[in-house]
């Protein structure tokens, strides 16, 4: 079980992970603020080259994943996502896999399998790319938000409607289904995107903010998009 403080939530946190000697943690690439002396680095491609390629391309994620191990007594390392926000530290229970939004997936045990899944036409729709990543075994792992996460816990049969920018994680056996909001017409004009309905039971974590709200908010801000260049 991973050893994490989690401090400065929900708006820009950042979570220290503390291990014992011979101890290791698996980050994404760009993830590490921070880490003692005693504590090693080594990067590689998860799964070996067609592994990384394969998550690079199809899931959104980075090439290379970065494994932390105190090799001289104890240690820690500190880590934080690119995007004001949150941090979750969510158990893996070997029965359950957890379905991550591309880009959330910050850190975790080495015993937690990162994996893509094909979403099909259904994320496809959704703008939130071709591929979700796939968190499989047991052990701990941190996902990060925009914003701060929230958790919905759905009962047998009840369902819930999400904006797809919105979504963090979800846990594998939850069902879900990517529609429009009304019609076509209504979808554009009303500023609202796609939503996707999970139908319990199991857990949805969701995020306060959207990170595709903000690039939209952000690009006709620009000088580039002003001048037209």
């Amino acid at each position: 079980m991973l050893n994490v403080d989690i401090q400065f939530s929900p708006s820009f946190a950042m979570a220290t992970v503390k291990m014992n000697q011979g101890e290791s943690l698996q980050a994404e690439a760009g993830a590490m603020t921070g880490m003692s002396g005693g504590v090693e680095i080594a990067t590689k491609a998860q799964g070996g080259i067609l592994g990384g390629l394969k998550r690079s391309v199809l899931g959104g994620e980075t090439f290379f994943i970065n494994t932390f191990t105190a090799s001289e007594g104890a240690g820690e390392v500190i880590v934080a996502p690119p995007l004001p926000g949150d941090i979750m530290h969510l158990p893996v229970d070997g029965q359950h896999a957890i379905m991550v939004q591309s880009g959330s997936w910050l850190a975790g045990e080495a015993a937690v399998t990162v994996d893509t899944k094909w979403g099909g036409a259904k994320t496809f729709f959704s703008g939130e790319g071709l591929f979700l990543l796939r968190c499989s075994g047991q052990g701990d792992m941190l996902v990060a938000s925009y914003g701060a996460i929230f958790e919905q816990d759905l009962g047998a049969g009840q369902s819930y409607k999400v904006d797809t920018g919105h979504i963090v994680a979800f846990e594998e056996g939850v069902g879900y289904q990517v529609n429009k909001v009304g019609g076509w017409k209504s979808t554009f004009l009303s500023g609202e995107g796609l939503v996707a309905t999970f139908t319990g039971p199991g857990k949805v974590w969701q995020q306060s903010r959207s990170p595709q709200d903000l690039i939209g908010w952000l690009t006709p801000r620009l000088p580039f998009s002003r001048s037209g260049s």
